[in-house]
């Protein structure tokens, strides 16, 4: 019981002065404060007001194809040229072989315009796609929204920065600038998200994956594969042949006898 009255001794004070900070920031610009939040209200309000009446939709598109194909390097030819030609770029591309399959991926980002034209480019020399999945998400409430906030926020900062000028002594600096900082932060994070959202709106992103299915005969086989081959062969050759000495076994016991008999009968002849 002592101890928990000892903690809230310490933390009681640390309380207090946090709160005497604040009211004494608000003391200060009392009136001022709450005009700066009416504001940012009605300066958000107003921007979501007029970007509902002309909202300029934003889609982001994305495309992922997987097809066979028993070309690869025409099949990877075939797409550059598609997207060179609908100004896109390859933004990943990667290749892969496991034992009976090569295969390449690539991720193309195109403009939005020419999404749709670049995937019946490639689909029109497709006979069979194993997967074939096109998307459309609109983001274009949140990007009003996040617009409209960013606005707002930097109403909101000029608005702290006019009180910093009035600060009264080093404390108020201190109160203000650690709000200016944290307004600060919210623009930068709104900032990032918009131009995320921005660029995959302006760039849709094509996922292609296309494959070759193939068996690896004698011939294709690399040397160290057919050292290997060799040995099991070798090895295989050795457990056959113990397991035909198992299988005439008596016969062999019958031989071993024979030849010791014979052996002996001759040695007693020479004797005699």
């Amino acid at each position: 019981m002592k101890i928990l009255l000892y903690i809230f001794v310490i933390i009681l004070p640390l309380a207090c002065s946090s709160n005497s900070d604040n009211d004494t920031l608000y003391d200060s610009y009392g009136g001022e404060l709450e005009e700066m939040v009416l504001e940012e209200n009605i300066s958000h309000k107003a921007v979501m007001s007029s970007a509902k009446r002309d909202p300029g939709q934003k889609i982001i598109k994305n495309s992922y194809l997987r097809f066979e194909t028993q070309d690869l390097d025409k099949t990877y030819n075939q797409i550059i040229e598609y997207v060179e030609n609908n100004n896109g770029f390859i933004q990943n591309d990667n290749s892969n072989k496991s034992h009976n399959q090569l295969s390449r991926n690539v991720e193309i980002r195109i403009p939005t315009t020419n999404f749709q034209k670049t995937v019946d480019s490639i689909s029109n020399h497709v006979a069979f796609f194993d997967t074939k999945r096109v998307s459309a998400r609109d983001v274009t409430e949140e990007f009003i929204d996040l617009d409209a906030r960013l606005k707002a926020k930097k109403t909101l900062e000029k608005r702290y920065l006019e009180l910093l000028s009035k600060a009264n002594n080093v404390k108020e600096m201190l109160e203000i600038e650690r709000e200016l900082s944290n307004i600060r932060e919210e623009i930068e994070a709104k900032e990032g998200r918009i131009k995320y959202l921005q660029n995959h709106v302006s760039l849709s992103t094509l996922s292609v994956e296309f494959y070759k299915v193939y068996v690896e005969t004698s011939a294709s086989s690399s040397y160290a594969t057919k050292m290997w081959n060799a040995l099991k062969s070798g090895f295989n050759g050795i457990s056959l042949f113990f397991l035909g000495l198992l299988h005439i076994w008596p016969f062999i016991i019958l031989l071993i006898a024979s030849f010791f008999i014979i052996k002996r009968w001759i040695k007693k002849r020479n004797n005699i």
